[in-house]
C-alpha cells in the first residue's frame, strides 16, 4: 500500500490534522463448524501516515492490502490492534462512544465506487442532507445551504 498526500492550498495553515502511527489490524481465520479459530491474517502491519490542513491524501495499493481496513481502523469502524491514531490532536482510540460519534462528524471516509455510495434515486439536496440527519446538525441554516 501506497499513501499519497498532496496540499490544497500554499497559505495552509500549520498543523497536523490527522496522525497514524503503527496501526496493525489482524482478523482470526474461521474454520469448519465447531472446530473453532484457525489462526489469524494480518490485514494491516505498521502502517504510519500524517495528513496536514488542506492536503488529501490517497491510499494506493493493491486489492486486499489494507485499504478498506486502514480507513475502516482510522474512523473506528474496526477497533486497531494497537497504534495510535490522532485526528486534531485527540486521541481517537481512546474515545469513548458518544464522545467518539461526537467526532466522526469531522471525518468520513469517501469510497472509491460512487455508484454503490451515491443512492441514484435520491437528488443531490438529500444525499447533502443525509449525513447532517444522521448526525442531528441539519437545522434551518444548514438546510438552505444543502439548497444552495
Amino acid at each position: 500500500m501506497t499513501a499519497t498526500s498532496t496540499n490544497g492550498s500554499a497559505a495552509a495553515p500549520a498543523g497536523r490534522l490527522l496522525t497514524v502511527e503503527h496501526l496493525v489490524k489482524t482478523f482470526a481465520l474461521r474454520g469448519q463448524l465447531f472446530s473453532g479459530s484457525t489462526g489469524t491474517v494480518q490485514a494491516v502491519s505498521d502502517v504510519s501516515f500524517h495528513v496536514d490542513r488542506n492536503e488529501t491524501l490517497s491510499l494506493v495499493g493493491e486489492s486486499g492490502c489494507g485499504k478498506s481496513t486502514t480507513a475502516r481502523c482510522v474512523l473506528r469502524i474496526l477497533e486497531p490492534d494497537s497504534g495510535s491514531i490522532v485526528f486534531d490532536g485527540v486521541d481517537v482510540t481512546a474515545l469513548p462512544a458518544k464522545e467518539l460519534r461526537r467526532a466522526r462528524r469531522r471525518f468520513q471516509m469517501v469510497f472509491q465506487d460512487p455508484q454503490a455510495s451515491l443512492n441514484p434515486r435520491m437528488t443531490v439536496a438529500e444525499l447533502l442532507a443525509e449525513p447532517l440527519q444522521v448526525h442531528g446538525i441539519l437545522r434551518g441554516s444548514e438546510r438552505s445551504r444543502v439548497a444552495e
